[in-house]
């Protein structure tokens, strides 16, 4: 019998912290050096069937977030009769564009949605933060590693092990959900209505469910085995050296054996447990068939009672299934398992292997990305292993072109079969409350595939351009078709809302923010913010995607702009920036400039960029400027395989909302969906939540705007 509580009393004892998790660790789960032993972490019962059926019946709420998915696309399918289902829900209750975040990006919109309020409730601005004590110092902005008060490691030759590991009540790394401000959830969690999630974005590592009615599976910012966003790992057989950089592993296979046999190594994390942090690896065979177009890989897993092979039979184009990959950090234990999948793209003339980052194991993973921490493992029991990283689409080889479009969009897909299978699983699982379920494959396919215009594609040419945004279309078919597969599940007596955080829009020309600051003389270094700024003259510099900061005395860690001239400053390179002309095409790249000091309200505001840049369509930051590197050029072409794009002015790339029950709001925003979704329940929306119920809305409601 199903749940509707996620959690029983005895598992609530269990369940992670929310906003800082342990970082779990199998030496955790072993006999351990020295002989001595811990106990295990207690993990949960199947949440299904755990507490038994609910005695009450609460209405239901079904959630379908599709990333990225674009109004403007959305209306012409419609119109054209390729969008049933969501034509129907149109019908029923209504669509309207969503206005989206300031500044459109994935982290800043999602975590509107979810507290029902802007960056200054919750703090998160951009992808990239900086730490303004530490000067730039930037990181991801919704989770970090916290180890500040972590003991010194117990040294034992060459090794170092980790206190907590020995000694359980010891304080160790944490990894700290950065988001601020209260979940809608968990008013909802509070009256004992379930809520289940599924790849929810910004909410890693999950937030607690105090009273054990809300469940959620992280998605985006969940990490690889390298704590990155996705380190991919490539092998070939051309002569070359190896490469490493935070995208991703350029690898060599060198020929050891007569036979034709190639061998590498696949890299891991640096071992926590050496004194020199030296990193994990195991090795990597490569067999070629001499005649055929098909290849034997092994690789060679690590144990404590000795090394074990494993066999894979490819084809050429065929993708593995998930693989377990362990990592020995000791020669007494313990192991570090996480698993990949390989595609064999080349036998001849030169072996070629793609390797996903290294995700952790569903079904006993090595840190916690839901809640409770048994839900991941349930899932996984039900449909076999997934992607566990939160950002799974190979965008990152595709940049870097080791993979092919069709490599790309293969890629893409399984995933989003995959999402399908876990779509099922929920619609099963669910009973009634909330139920969300978050799809990403329309925003990092379109981030590749995008391009809706017939201006010059950055290296497609206009039958190719046309072609891969067919596969954009064809992805909203298959979008509708979910639609259609949850009300034919769920059936009539639910509130369907179907929304996105944005939408999308070409990217053809980059912006060089750092370069146009230096070029002005606002901004003095010769290679990046990060490394070799001289702040004694610096005034402003740029990091992130949209955010441009001052080096504010009192605030910054050598700020010399002081807070009286703060104002005409921002005034100044304001007015250059909305000047700033393509040389190409004489048009203007930025359409608006919004001041954090006038767009954000709430106790996080002081941590925002003082400026956001609104770049207009087809322009963006460049990759440099976003990690305050320096290009050669202020504006230039995007030649990258990312060709779409939406860190743009917010109010050209809105999202969407669909719902079979009446909007009655002319012009909804993210932020209006969580005190809606509580409206339906006879909730009040709270005083943090800044959002309109767009079922009922009031008659000041573009007042309040």
């Amino acid at each position: 019998m199903k749940s509707n509580a996620c959690i029983t009393k005895r598992q609530k004892a269990n369940t992670s912290t929310g906003r800082r998790s342990r970082i779990a660790d199998p030496g955790l789960r072993v006999v351990l050096l020295l002989g001595l032993f811990v106990l295990p972490i207690t993990g949960c019962d199947k949440i299904s069937g755990a507490s038994g059926k609910s005695k009450s019946t609460h209405k239901k709420v079904c959630i379908i977030g599709c990333d990225g998915m674009d109004p403007k696309l959305v209306r012409q399918m419609i119109d054209e009769g390729r969008l049933p289902n969501l034509a129907r829900l149109e019908r029923e209750g209504g669509f309207r564009p969503l206005g989206t975040s300031i500044p459109p990006q994935s982290p800043v919109a999602w975590s509107n949605f979810i507290t029902g309020a802007g960056p200054g409730v919750h703090g998160i601005f951009d992808f990239i933060h900086r730490d303004p004590g530490k000067q730039a110092a930037p990181y991801f902005s919704t989770n970090r590693i916290v180890d500040e008060d972590r003991p010194d490691p117990i040294k034992i030759g060459q090794y170092a092990v980790p206190k907590e590991m020995l000694l359980p009540w010891v304080k160790g790394a944490e990894n700290e959900l950065l988001r601020r401000g209260t979940p809608f959830w968990e008013y909802l969690d509070e009256r004992g209505i379930p809520v289940q999630m599924y790849k929810l974005p910004a909410n890693y590592p999950p937030s607690k469910s105090s009273h054990g009615h809300a469940c959620c599976l992280a998605g985006m910012g969940v990490p690889d085995a390298f704590g990155s966003q996705g380190i991919f790992q490539h092998f070939t057989t051309k002569p070359g050296r190896d490469s490493k950089s935070p995208e991703g592993y350029k690898l060599h296979l060198r020929q050891t054996e007569a036979s034709g046999a190639f061998s590498g190594r696949i890299w891991g994390p640096p071992n926590e447990m050496h004194v020199k942090a030296a990193d994990l690896f195991v090795d990597l065979k490569a067999y070629p068939d001499p005649v055929n177009k098909v290849a034997k890989l092994v690789i060679v897993n690590q144990n404590v009672t000795g090394d074990e092979e494993v066999e894979l039979i490819l084809d050429e184009g065929q993708w593995s299934d998930w693989t377990d990959i362990r990592f020995l950090k000791t020669p007494v234990g313990p192991t570090f398992s996480v698993m990949a999948r390989f595609l064999l793209q080349k036998v001849r003339p030169d072996v070629e292997i793609y390797m996903t980052p290294l995700n952790f194991i569903p079904a006993a993973p090595e840190i916690v990305f839901s809640e409770p921490p048994g839900f991941a493992t349930e899932i996984a029991d039900a449909i076999g292993p997934y992607h566990t990283q939160g950002f799974a689409e190979a965008f990152n080889a595709r940049k870097a072109k080791l993979l092919s479009d069709e490599e790309y969009h293969v890629q893409a897909d399984l995933i989003l079969d995959e999402s399908l299978r876990m779509m099922d699983y929920a619609l099963d699982r669910y009973e009634d409350g909330v139920l969300f379920f978050y799809f990403s494959s329309t925003d990092l396919q379109a981030h590749i595939f995008w391009w809706d215009s017939d201006a010059r594609h950055p290296f497609r040419t206009p039958a190719q351009a046309k072609k891969y945004m067919g596969v954009i279309e064809d992805l909203y078919v298959r979008m509708d078709d979910a639609v259609g597969r949850c009300r034919a599940k769920l059936g009539e007596d639910v509130t369907y809302i179907v929304m996105s955080d944005h939408g999308f829009a070409n990217f053809g020309r980059c912006v060089g923010l750092c370069t146009w600051l230096r070029n002005e003389g606002y901004l003095f270094a010769k290679q990046s913010v990060v490394l070799d700024t001289d702040w004694s003259k610096t005034r402003a510099y740029g990091l992130g995607i949209n955010g441009l900061y001052l080096n504010l005395k009192g605030r910054e860690k050598h700020g010399i702009v002081d807070p009286t001239e703060k104002d005409a400053l921002l005034t100044e390179i304001s007015q250059k920036l909305l000047n700033l002309k393509d040389p190409i095409t004489g048009q203007k790249v930025i359409r608006r400039i919004y001041r954090a000091d006038e767009c954000y309200s709430g106790p996080e505001a002081v941590n925002a960029p003082d400026l956001i840049i609104g770049y207009d369509r087809n322009y963006r930051a460049s990759w440099k400027t976003c990690i305050g590197e320096f290009d050669s050029d202020v504006i230039f072409d995007n030649d990258n395989a990312w060709s779409a794009d939406h860190c743009m002015a917010h109010d050209l790339v809105p999202g969407i909302v669909f719902s079979n029950r009446a909007i009655l709001a002319d012009a909804p925003e993210l932020i209006d969906l969580a005190p809606s979704i509580l409206s339906i329940y006879g909730v009040t929306a709270p005083s943090q939540m800044t959002g309109v119920n767009i079922f009922a809305a009031p008659p000041d409601e573009l007042a309040a705007r």
